[in-house]
């Protein structure tokens, strides 16, 4: 009598079904394969080694993380800040530098224009030194010039000054968020970006408090106190770079990363991550790479979302240190303080969605795609005339969407970056080009549109936050199938966990689902020549 049970055949059949169906189902791979091995090595460890590993990776790179980039902050946000500190007085920076409205704000947009220049030949250089030892010369040198400015007589030395920053400065963040997808799965990176975004609103409340505390220090050793700022401001980066110098760490199969990892664990990490990450034997430099993202129209969208939302977010923070001194609540110095809700909506917010991340409830670009909406609410709120206090309400509010929408931006675009030297250039090169954003930002509010409080300037914003809710949605749809797979596998990992079990089946398939260049599977054979 024939059993009732399916044959191998059959199962095997079922299987390969259930495969082609979803895209999901854990079917073993060949022997001998590159995903066999790689199955191999995730089978040896459980979701509590999971945990205990990436907390240690955490507890190496967050903290530092959470330094750097508070440091690297405080330079925008007292820059902004400084302009208010004493207003009216002989000892105000504009006073003293004769500066006028809008000679301040090409501070900034000499500032972005460095950056702009510098971003991808700094960030190509990323792995060739190393990134301990470039970031490490990015602080030393950025806050020799921070410290620098604190001597300038004029606007030609805050101008220049400003334009060597941008220059000195460029490639932190690309660079940052380049050595974190070596680390960090695309599905939770998330939490190292939302650690960045959470670290910079946090810089803003402190900064506040600083740049508060420091008003009092105005004539001592005869400096005005925007020259303390920046002088005291730049002494910590400088010592500070010492730091970075002797605690970060590079790359998984690192020599430096062998000092808390064991050689197993620096197996596992670089086996957990999705075949699109760089990895650490790659080669510092390859052409083809640049080529291929040159090729890809999603860098365009990307770059267009970034470039947009730049001029409004940076625009408003740019301005906010103005917008609240003349709205009439405080008197200096205590106009400092006003500057902490906006920062503090921005954590909490970060905080949430970095949560909600997590959970995998929806596709990343459907929390995008409502942040960027909510946000354009709250900039048509700041175009017409509203009392004081809505004022205020819209800015806190406007800051905090913005900033929030940057933490899920990156981690949706991390799923689309491939390899060493292409993910280097894309976040440098897509981070440059925003920078004209920036550029522009600033000028918007221009002092001939002050009469009524600046409405023409937020009708411009607004404008740019509608056209932002266009190229994310285009976005959206150039990366449906990718984000589906990543939202799936997301799924996959958290049931997975839940039974003590690392995720070892099928993860996303990056090469055939990337629909945009001709030959999917030279990529392949280039990512197994590796």
């Amino acid at each position: 009598m024939a059993s009732s049970a399916p044959t191998d055949s059959a199962a095997a059949s079922l299987q390969n079904e259930k495969h082609q169906a979803t895209g999901f189902a854990e079917v073993a791979p060949p022997e001998g394969t590159d995903e066999h091995h790689r199955q191999e090595i995730l089978d040896r460890f459980t979701a509590e080694d999971d945990r205990r590993i990436m907390r240690k990776v955490d507890w190496h790179f967050l903290p530092l993380l959470v330094l750097m980039t508070i440091i690297k902050q405080f330079d925008y946000t007292n820059a902004a800040s400084v302009r208010v500190l004493q207003v009216g007085l002989p000892s105000n920076i504009m006073k003293e530098l004769g500066l006028s409205a809008n000679d301040y704000n090409w501070l900034q947009t000499l500032y972005s224009l460095g950056m702009l220049f510098f971003e991808v030949p700094s960030n190509l250089l990323l792995k060739k030194v190393t990134p301990r030892k470039w970031m490490t010369r990015i602080f030393l040198t950025w806050g020799i010039v921070v410290a620098c400015q604190a001597a300038v007589q004029n606007r030609g030395g805050i101008y220049a000054c400003r334009f060597l920053l941008g220059v000195l400065e460029a490639g932190f963040f690309p660079g940052v968020t380049t050595q974190m997808c070596s680390w960090y799965r695309s599905d939770e990176y998330g939490k190292p970006v939302g650690t960045y975004f959470m670290a910079q609103a946090f810089s803003g409340v402190l900064g506040s408090l600083l740049v508060y505390g420091i008003s009092y220090m105005d004539g001592l050793g005869n400096l005005s106190a925007w020259r303390w700022v920046f002088l005291l401001e730049g002494l910590v980066t400088i010592l500070f770079s010492a730091v970075i110098y002797l605690v970060l760490p590079d790359y998984p199969k690192s020599a430096r990363s062998a000092k808390w990892l064991t050689p197993d664990e620096q197996e596992y990490l670089e086996a957990r991550l999705s075949e699109n990450a760089p990895r650490t034997d790659e080669k510092a430099f390859r052409l083809s790479e640049i080529i291929d993202v040159l090729k890809d129209p999603r860098i365009i969208f990307f770059t267009a979302c970034q470039l947009i939302l730049n001029i409004a977010g940076y625009g408003l923070s740019w301005q906010t240190p103005v917008i609240v001194t003349q709205l009439g609540f405080t008197k200096l110095p205590r106009n400092q303080l006003l500057l902490i809700p906006p920062a503090m909506g921005q954590v909490l917010g970060q905080i949430a969605v970095v949560w909600f991340l997590s959970k995998a409830y929806v596709v990343r670009p459907a929390i995008n795609m409502a942040l960027c909406v909510g946000t354009l609410v709250f900039y048509i709120v700041l175009c017409f005339p509203v009392s004081a206090g809505a004022t205020y309400a819209a800015c806190v509010m406007g800051q905090s969407l913005f900033y929030t929408y940057f933490v899920v931006f990156w981690s949706w675009r991390s799923s689309s970056l491939v390899g060493a030297t292409g993910t280097a250039f894309t976040l440098a090169a897509q981070t440059a080009l925003a920078q004209v954003g920036s550029i522009i930002a600033p000028n918007v509010f221009q002092s001939k549109w002050a009469h009524n409080g600046y409405k023409k300037s937020f009708y411009i914003l607004a404008v740019c936050v509608a056209c932002a809710v266009v190229t994310t949605g285009i976005a959206w749809y150039l990366t449906r199938k990718l984000e589906y797979e990543v939202w799936q596998v997301r799924k996959h990992r958290i049931a997975a966990e839940k039974k003590n079990k690392v995720w070892t089946g099928t993860d996303v398939h990056f090469f055939e689902n990337r629909v945009f260049y001709p030959k999917p599977s030279r990529f392949r054979a280039r990512r197994e020549a590796r």
